[in-house]
């Protein structure tokens, strides 16, 4: 049995490739602000009030 699709593999391929270019440049953009720093502190806050140490 085949499964077929409305979208050909092209255009599914090409969809891939714009989102994963798109999460690229927003992760150089919140590296170039200074977000590392923040993400990290709430990330280590979260972890540390779920094991219950904080």
């Amino acid at each position: 049995m085949k499964v077929t699709s409305k979208y050909s593999a092209y255009k599914v391929f090409a969809v891939q490739i714009l989102l994963i270019a798109i999460a690229i440049i927003f992760v150089c953009v919140g590296v170039c602000r200074g977000e590392v720093e923040t993400v990290f502190t709430k990330a280590i806050r979260l972890c540390l009030e779920c094991v219950g140490i904080g």
